[in-house]
């Protein structure tokens, strides 16, 4: 199996580099609205922004910040497959005006514009970030009326255009199999709330650094894995430090990203094809996890009915019995930004005993060795 990864450095806005009709899932987080970090790059792209700001004129800056996303969340109805689905990573802004603090709701602001697109609006997942602030309040501190609640969570919207996705065909119906997940995952994953640490940021060039909101990679490897199949294509519109394209090639699914900013791709570069096996921690994880799980459930409740015809380990239900994981073996540079990842062959996985899928290194059957390390 192999899969291609594509940055495009183009506005977002005009994504002429792709069909109508050509992409499977959207997994992105935009600039966010009305946080400060991101008001020079909204204005660089509506001067009537930073006129807005600096004028005090908050309610008109939003709009204008929102009216420049409105335009990629429009482009993306025209790229997006008909049973795609879109999921958009926001947070509010909060902001203190003329001694008057208050919130700017960018997921509702982005919800309302989807809606008016024509796409559907589905059940939003709450993210709760962890923090290790030892203050828990703010504003007047343990004194009435005046204080008001942290923010700490932020929203992954999820929108879907036209009605729901077909797999019509044998060889669909087939990889579709191939692409489910466990049991205990989709209890986990289609929780609407999500708790686990946001993500540092990576790059060591500070005007990179200062440009990047990126998510944990963990975020977009399970939506990508909850909303699309093997050999599907990703698009992030804002790719940034490039989490979403990593989450891809670990799940075997092809990607495409946008960056306005070609001084990303060096960065990027780096990044994607510095150490590409730790991204197989997030499939051996999903083992080891699973086998936990499976040792516990039968401690408790007895064995399991159903058993995986890949790794031949016992799973939950029916559904999982063709379950396939990919483990990336190589990611080469293509030329164009692009980029190349190969995967363990089927056999190769095959022949290992599941309980030491742990072990510190594997060798595939042309002699790659490739390094892979838990992250506990």
């Amino acid at each position: 199996m192999q899969t291609t990864h594509n940055i495009i450095f183009e506005d977002s806005r005009r994504i002429g580099a792709l069909d109508d009709q050509s992409i499977d899932l959207v997994v992105t987080s935009p600039p966010y609205p009305m946080i400060e970090m991101w008001d020079d790059q909204f204005t660089k792209m509506n001067p009537d922004a930073g006129i807005y700001l600096k004028n005090g004129s908050y309610g008109k800056a939003f709009q204008s910040m929102h009216a420049i996303l409105d335009e990629v969340w429009c482009e993306l109805y025209r790229v997006m497959k008909v049973g795609a689905v879109a999921c958009i990573n926001i947070g509010d802004a909060t902001r203190t005006i003329n001694n008057r603090f208050q919130l700017f709701a960018n997921h509702s602001r982005i919800q309302n514009r989807f809606f008016e697109l024509g796409f559907d609006v589905l059940p939003l997942i709450l993210w709760r970030k962890q923090t290790n602030a030892p203050n828990k309040f703010m504003g007047s501190g343990m004194l009435p009326a005046g204080a008001y609640v942290t923010l700490e969570h932020e929203y992954i919207l999820i929108f879907r255009k036209g009605p729901k996705r077909k797999f019509s065909t044998a060889e669909e119906k087939h990889k579709r199999m191939l692409s489910s997940f466990f049991w205990e995952e989709r209890n986990l994953w289609f929780s609407d709330l999500w708790d686990f640490k946001g993500a540092r940021q990576e790059t060591n060039n500070c005007q990179l650094r200062n440009r990047s909101g990126a998510f944990p990679l963990e975020l977009p490897f399970r939506l990508i894995n909850m909303y699309s199949v093997f050999g599907d294509t990703v698009l992030d519109p804002f790719i940034g430090t490039g989490t979403t394209a990593m989450a891809a090639m670990a799940a075997g699914r092809n990607s495409t990203g946008c960056e306005i900013d070609p001084g990303f791709f060096e960065p990027v570069k780096k990044r994607i094809t510095g150490d590409p096996h730790v991204l197989n921690n997030y499939n051996l994880k999903r083992i080891k996890n699973h086998l936990e799980f499976v040792r516990n459930y039968n401690g408790i409740k007895g064995e399991l009915k159903h058993t995986n015809s890949y790794f031949g380990f016992p799973v939950m239900t029916g559904q999982e019995k063709e379950l396939k994981l990919a483990f990336v073996r190589t990611v080469e540079e293509q030329g164009d930004n692009c980029f190349k990842v190969t995967y363990f062959s089927d056999q190769y996985i095959q022949s290992i005993d599941p309980g030491q899928l742990n072990i510190d290194q594997l060798t595939d059957d042309h002699g790659i060795q490739s390094t892979i390390l838990f992250n506990d």
